[in-house]
């Protein structure tokens, strides 16, 4: 990174997630757990801390408690260095109003930037799972000569209706020539006309840039105060605005499987895929590499346990990740993501599924393609995602795949 330039992180992590829902019923967004201990918000601090920053705000609104929390227990860097991630909560400083887009809860915030005076503002979402290094790309950005950089990934053109898409100059494939949002008839990349580059949700701006950016965005009164619904025109519409292809960037330790992985896990559906992503022989995506950790809070638990049952009968466990402080005695495991403290007892049969943390599955019960929210109690003999109709009844979210949600401290009975 440029040891002249002075960059400034904002993480945006005031969405409702309503998409997740019931997962997001008494929580925001950014702070479900994903992967078995980590949060959502784990990945993008990870990547900007990885990629050498440190003063970094996170801009929180909705049901914001245990984000908060979070950020403040895990993400705790060196005062002595001027380091620091910090939660910010919407503080109604230009009325009595919550954010009212992302472009908003930036200019509510613009006393963040103003008190730090960066060159650089280095803008990311709350809620994806990839691997990064942001460095490179305020290098990029830097050399580009741009006021704003959009990260971009390449996505097959069938999907470009699911995306913000840049269409890029035919003269200078680094130059935005539009922003499209969600198109039903993209045009392909120049050199993969069956590609287009989609938006990541990330963005390097200069600062004085971004924040007159905002300001005049601020003021029209038909604008839905976006980042990339409306400021990132606002730089296309000035020629001032560069794409950053997710291809140039190359993170220690990624391999050719998981280099250019990225997923928005914004619905039930995306979020239990992303799961399934990380527990093959050769997953697509990688936490297990050490020359780009994935930071998270360090729990104070005992190491996962895999015991015989008290008549002495083995369990198994296969294709699945199991974090600390779980017990499993004498239990069928496969292909699933357990978090901390699960306790899984005799006979019980999980397959395919997502557990959060606390979760007790008592003696025979069977969860199958099932996400399963903290504290819930899946009792002897009862199961959660073999009968539709019936967990549907049971109030329990079913989505048109036939995956099965409970929400928080539910306790199933036969």
């Amino acid at each position: 990174m440029a040891a002249s330039k002075k960059i400034f992180g904002i993480v945006l992590a005031g969405g409702e997630g309503k998409r997740l829902m019931p997962l997001t019923a008494d929580r925001a967004k950014p702070a479900v757990p994903f992967g078995g201990q980590y949060r959502l918000i784990d990945f993008a601090l990870s990547n900007l801390i990885n990629s050498g920053l440190t003063q970094i705000v996170v801009l929180t609104q909705y049901k914001s408690h245990s984000l908060d929390r979070h950020v403040s227990q895990t993400w705790r860097l060196s005062g002595l260095l001027d380091s620091y991630v910090a939660s910010v909560p919407a503080q109604q400083r230009l009325g009595k109003r919550w954010f009212s887009g992302s472009a908003d809860a930036i200019l509510q915030s613009l006393n963040l930037i103003r008190d730090e005076k960066p060159d650089i503002v280095v803008v990311v979402g709350a809620d994806h799972v990839y691997r990064m290094d942001f460095a490179q790309m305020i290098e990029a950005h830097i050399a580009s000569g741009k006021k704003a950089t959009v990260a971009a990934i390449r996505q097959p053109i069938s999907l470009a209706d699911q995306f913000g898409v840049i269409d890029v100059d035919a003269d200078d494939p680094t130059t935005i020539a539009r922003f499209l949002e969600k198109p039903l008839d993209a045009p392909g990349l120049p050199d993969s006309p069956g590609e287009v580059l989609a938006s990541m949700g990330n963005y390097v701006f200069d600062a004085d840039a971004l924040m007159q950016a905002v300001i005049d965005d601020g003021e029209v009164t038909s604008s839905n105060h976006d980042m990339g619904g409306d400021i990132v025109p606002y730089f296309v519409d000035r020629g001032e605005a560069g794409v950053y292809d997710l291809q140039r960037n190359d993170v220690p330790g990624s391999t050719d499987r998981d280099r250019y992985y990225w997923r928005d896990v914004g619905t039930i559906d995306s979020f239990y895929e992303a799961h399934q992503d990380l527990i093959s022989t050769l997953p697509i995506f990688n936490l297990y590499n050490r020359d780009w950790p994935i930071f998270s809070s360090q729990l104070n638990s005992p190491p996962a346990k895999f015991v015989r049952d008290a008549k002495g009968n083995l369990g198994q466990t296969i294709d699945s990740i199991v974090s600390l402080g779980s017990l499993l005695s004498g239990a069928h495991i496969e292909r699933s993501v357990l978090g901390p403290w699960a306790l899984v007892e005799s006979g019980a049969h999980v397959s395919d599924s997502v557990v959060f943390d606390k979760v007790h599955i008592e003696p025979d019960a069977v969860v199958k393609r099932a996400i399963l929210d903290k504290d819930v109690v899946v009792t002897s003999g009862a199961s959660v995602g073999v009968d539709h109709d019936r967990d549907r009844a049971r109030g329990f979210t079913v989505t048109e795949s036939g995956l099965t949600v409970v929400g928080k401290g539910v306790r199933v009975v036969p």
